[in-house]
């Protein structure tokens, strides 16, 4: 009985080793991960995402690479221009594992690698440049840069993709004096646009005054059209009420006259009328009076004329 429980107890052993060493040869690669594998101490392959199995003892996975793009932000160092000023400047590294054979045989450190590369790369980058092209120029320097590490990073199965200089740290002395420059700027910005503020309201006062100045204008040439209109309508009024009082007295005249036609007056009726109208007119304040022939010659008949007004 003994020996029976000997025998179950070393079977479940083996049976747990065995599930174990199956379990140990079965490897799930992820997704954006490559695994480096090595048969007894050399490589022996590169598994890409899903299952894949392995020989118990004699494989194993040498190493895990991430294919996703990784960034890596390093310490600022320090550089000098070359008006031999000193500054620090710290990079951001954005880069992508190409080849994970390479990556994991091509150098021992690559992290460490691409900074030391990075630091000497700079260094060369900025001695060619003074220190105001240094300050306007990031997008330069970030594409030479890019170029540099990424021909340098291609045996070890790297791709840089972008690099960015994070911080452009100065001197103490020279980041006052920038301060200072940049107050003064601001300063002058401000008077210039104060200067234009007071000058748009300046011509908006002119333009109003202008405005007010051309609405006075039009509305005394208004008042006089409708002056000069009221004066021509009263004088043709006037002219009107003359030549219509004019025809009244030529139209009382001309009824007057044919009046005494009507009544039969003769020539010597017509001249008597005439003398009276003289008289009248003899009545004036006039000191000469011209008489008219005709005029004489009826004075002879003045008796004649009494008789027949008599009748």
């Amino acid at each position: 009985m003994s020996a029976g429980i000997f025998l179950v107890f070393v079977f479940l052993i083996l049976f747990v080793l065995a599930v174990c060493v199956v379990a140990s040869s079965v490897k799930i690669v992820p997704q954006a991960h490559a695994y480096v594998v090595e048969r007894l101490g050399a490589y022996q392959g590169t598994w890409s995402v899903g299952i894949h199995f392995k020989m118990p003892i004699f494989d194993r996975v040498a190493r895990r690479v991430i294919l996703k793009e990784q960034v890596v932000d390093f310490a600022p160092q320090p550089v000098i221009t070359k008006d031999n000023v000193t500054m620090r400047i710290d990079t951001v590294v954005f880069f992508q594992i190409t080849d994970p054979k390479l990556f994991t045989y091509g150098v021992e450190n690559p992290i460490m690698a691409i900074e030391n590369l990075t630091a000497t790369t700079l260094r060369n980058i900025i001695g060619e440049l003074e220190l105001d092209q240094t300050l306007t120029s990031r997008e330069t320097i970030n594409t030479k840069m890019r170029a540099s590490l990424d021909e340098a990073t291609d045996p070890w199965g790297i791709k840089v993709n972008r690099v960015e200089l994070k911080n452009i740290i100065p001197p103490a002395e020279i980041q006052n004096s920038m301060e200072r420059q940049m107050k003064a700027e601001r300063e002058r910005r401000e008077a210039v646009t104060r200067a234009e503020g007071e000058k748009k309201a300046s011509v908006t006062v002119a333009e109003g005054k202008k405005a007010a100045a051309i609405l006075e204008a039009e509305a005394e040439k208004q008042s006089a059209i409708l002056r000069a209109e009221a004066q021509k309508e009263k004088m043709i009024r006037e002219a009107e009420g003359q030549a219509e009082a004019i025809m009244k007295v030529q139209q009382a005249t001309a009824d007057g006259i044919r009046m005494l036609r009507e009544a039969g007056a003769d020539e010597a009726v017509l001249k008597l009328k005439s003398l009276e109208a003289f008289a009248k007119a003899a009545d004036g304040h006039a000191t000469k009076i011209i008489i008219p022939s005709e005029i004489q010659g009826i004075a002879g008949l003045a008796g004649s004329v009494k008789e027949i007004m008599a009748k």
